[in-house]
């Protein structure tokens, strides 16, 4: 979060130095993790500063945030004994995951520029990282004395982190007064995938793509 928001001040320095145009940007967004056991909608804003450098290139910096994902799991508890009957039960996890996203990255004009007065196409791509919390609820109360409980997810909430490589495509439409309408897509791929014990796949999730409807406003 430091390293971010010392980005943010070198390039608002930049900006109020070399007076390069800027744009900030607002939407609602759509997320969908595909990933298998845990695929969830969400939805959610973006909140956009970008730094144009020139009218065809320039620096982003987002920030978003996404209502509760909710999806369920099917879990087993095994006996600590070969005596225990029975020696297995079977139940439900309730989760809920939500998330936050700061990115920073590049911004291409494939088509047209930062001003044009017709269709403009851009990409884009940068490296964000999530802070995201999961809520865990088992559907059976389990006596732990004779079973044991799976590793993950914990019947607890907690919070956990991943950074992501971010690919994205977008168009947008001149509406006048240096207001644009614009929709895009983009991927989040996840760029590290450490253990968390309250997520019940970790290895390369969450992995998500995020649909956006917003104005930009040139300045």
């Amino acid at each position: 979060m430091k390293k971010l928001i010392a980005i943010i001040a070198v390039f608002t320095c930049l900006q109020a130095t070399a007076q390069f145009a800027f744009s900030l940007s607002t939407d609602l967004s759509v997320l969908r993790n595909f990933k298998k056991d845990q695929q969830f909608w969400a939805f959610g804003q973006n909140i956009i500063t970008d730094f144009h450098l020139t009218p065809q290139n320039g620096i982003y910096l987002y920030a978003c945030y996404y209502s509760d994902g909710r999806f369920e799991n099917k879990l087993t508890a095994t006996a600590k004994s070969f005596l225990t009957n029975p020696q297995q039960i079977n139940f439900i996890n309730r989760a809920k995951v939500r998330l936050k996203e700061f990115s920073v990255g590049w911004k291409h004009y494939l088509k047209g520029n930062i001003e044009s007065g017709k269709w403009n196409v851009y990409s884009m791509a940068g490296f964000g990282i999530i802070f995201g919390k999961a809520f865990n609820e088992y559907t059976m109360s389990i006596d732990t004395a004779l079973y044991n409980l799976p590793q993950r997810p914990v019947n607890s909430s907690g919070r956990f982190k991943r950074l992501t490589f971010d690919l994205g495509l977008g168009t947008e439409y001149p509406l006048g007064a240096e207001v644009y309408l614009y929709g895009e897509g983009k991927v989040w791929v996840p760029a590290s995938s450490y253990p968390s014990k309250y997520l019940f796949v970790n290895e390369n999730a969450p992995f998500s793509a995020v649909f956006s409807l917003g104005l930009r406003v040139l300045f």
